[in-house]
């Protein structure tokens, strides 16, 4: 008798049927469905990081608001920062190379399944563990009422004397194990993108995606291991005697800077590296053009992840470095900005002349290209150490960080999103509603953040949580905190989207782009085992070879 025909007094047919596909996914090695656990792990989290973030602008919307307590202020600004960019950006943009990275390259799945496993729910167990001092309060177990120590957690706000209870014990540990998390899946996408790669696709012939996610995969590698270390310090300061960053000890508050952005800085390029392999996979499929300009691409993204690991200290001008590290960092700083405005004009260059079909992804990749654009040229500015002993420490500095991360990297993401959902579910998304999404979430965005720079260059510092009025911040706080809420409705009509169209959206087929890449050869959703026989590529546009075989320029060695 098989398993399926066990029955189980008390328990019904239809609730058995439940618990067998909760199984499936728990205990999933399938790269295709670890892949949709990260997407929807970070789709939650989303959720709650944007609730936080309207928290804090509804805070800021006047001056001498008392909606929240300043203690509940610095708990949002805390958790919100955090859960953004290591619980949902990291981990959305994992599950997308989790799902895209062996069909892209002809493989059946990763090259280590239990280590993708184990990676993921390392992952998923740092976001819960940070969020269970929510609901430790101060009573269980000492747990606190949630970090409240800001993303970066300078010290000495982590010394034991300022932050009590275990709090911020919470957040080191949920990054040390998240952090472990992402080791393993970089790992684990470097392994199989030089080992798994089907016959005929060399290096010269893999797609941009693959060799984005394998520099950022690098990258994570190098910078991930700071990070974990300065958390096992910082454990070591609050619990076994340590002062690596107690000054009163003869420790260094400034050495938790340096261990904290050697991680951060690169960390953004982390995050971006993927967005810049969604536009390089994206734009010319809309642009029936393939890339303009493939070498240097694949040469500009290696040099933007050589450089990234010598710009971190443009963060500290100023603690007051010397003059020599000024000058370093400053210039290091701007030269990163070379490989990354090669990367711009080469996805111009694709555009430049083609049939360019206004559809939602390619609608999120236009408005990436301009914000990315203008948060790259903000960021420039702020490599001057003159001008960022400015503006430093002010809402100009939020606004330039929030181009970068939400102009660029959430637009990006939503561009993804629309581009390879139907490859995952076999169903098209509403280009209705999918434009809806797009304009309403342009429209909060600029609003939001355009606003942002000038209280900015006005003198409003960060973090703070709430203003004296007659400074001129009042009406533009209102207005950034308008755009704030613009952008959650355009987020909700997005996840109704995601919903409405699983179950009723169109059917999509294999190919509904009349793309080129292989995963689109095979059906939507893929089966489990990917290719029934391994393909063999001749280009790095091997399904427009098989469909266009007459055509002499399909071929681009």
């Amino acid at each position: 008798m098989s398993s399926d025909a066990i029955t189980m007094p008390g328990v019904n047919i239809d609730d058995r049927a439940w618990v067998d596909v909760l199984h499936r996914w728990l205990t999933t090695v399938d790269h295709k469905r670890l892949g949709i656990l990260y997407i929807l792990y970070a789709l939650f989290f989303l959720l709650v990081a944007g609730a936080e973030a309207l928290i804090i602008r509804i805070q800021l919307i006047h001056s001498h608001n008392d909606f929240v307590s300043p203690q509940v202020f610095n708990r949002m600004f805390t958790m919100h920062g955090t859960t953004m960019i290591f619980f949902v950006v990291m981990p959305v943009l994992f599950g997308f190379a989790n799902y895209l990275v062996p069909l892209m390259i002809g493989a059946r799945d990763m090259a280590f399944p239990r280590l993708n496993a184990f990676s993921f729910w390392l992952t998923a167990l740092g976001g819960f563990l940070l969020y269970f001092s929510f609901v430790g309060a101060n009573g269980l177990y000492g747990a606190g009422n949630a970090p409240d120590v800001g993303w970066w957690a300078y010290a000495p706000l982590t010394a034991r004397a300022f932050s009590p209870g275990h709090s911020s014990d919470y957040w080191t540990l949920a990054l040390l194990v998240s952090g472990f998390g992402s080791i393993g899946t970089a790992i684990n996408i470097i392994a199989t993108i030089l080992c798994l790669r089907c016959p005929g696709m060399t290096l010269n012939r893999m797609p941009l995606f693959a060799w984005l996610n394998l520099v950022m995969s690098g990258l994570v590698l190098i910078a991930l291991t700071p990070l974990s270390a300065a958390q096992i310090m910082l454990l070591i300061d609050r619990y076994l005697g340590g002062h690596f960053f107690d000054a009163q000890a003869g420790g260094s508050a400034a050495l938790w800077m340096h261990f904290f952005w050697i991680f951060g800085h690169p960390e953004v390029y982390i995050l971006i590296i993927p967005a810049f392999a969604f536009m390089s996979e994206i734009i010319p499929v809309f642009s029936r053009k393939p890339i303009f300009g493939y070498p240097i691409m694949v040469a500009a993204t290696i040099a933007i992840g050589f450089v990234s690991m010598s710009v971190w200290a443009h963060h500290l001008f100023t603690i007051g470095m010397s003059s020599y590290a000024n000058s370093f960092f400053t210039i290091t700083s701007m030269v990163i900005g070379v490989p990354t405005g090669i990367k711009i004009f080469n996805w111009l260059g694709t555009m430049w002349g083609g049939k360019i079909q206004f559809k939602v992804p390619m609608l999120f990749c236009i408005g990436f290209l301009f914000q990315f654009l203008i948060g790259g040229l903000t960021g420039i500015m702020q490599a001057t150490a003159p001008v960022d002993w400015q503006l430093s420490l002010s809402y100009f500095v939020v606004a330039h960080f929030h181009y970068i991360i939400v102009g660029g990297i959430i637009f990006a993401l939503f561009a993804a999103f629309y581009y390879w959902y139907p490859k995952i579910t076999g169903r098209m998304l509403s280009e209705t509603l999918g434009k809806w999404h797009f304009w309403l979430f342009l429209i909060g965005f600029h609003l939001t953040f355009d606003l942002m720079h000038i209280p900015g260059l006005l003198g409003m510092p960060r973090r703070i949580y709430t203003y004296e009025p007659g400074r001129g911040w009042d009406t533009l706080n209102l207005l950034i905190t308008v755009g704030a809420f613009i952008q959650g409705i355009a987020i909700m009509i997005f996840v109704a989207n995601l919903v409405i169209s699983y179950f009723k959206g169109d059917v999509a087929g294999n190919d509904p782009w009349d793309a080129w890449t292989l995963e689109w050869s095979v059906s939507s959703p893929p089966p489990a085992y990917n290719f029934a026989t391994i393909p063999v590529v001749e280009s790095r546009r091997p399904l427009w070879d098989v469909k266009h075989p007459e055509d002499p320029d399909s071929r681009y060695e």
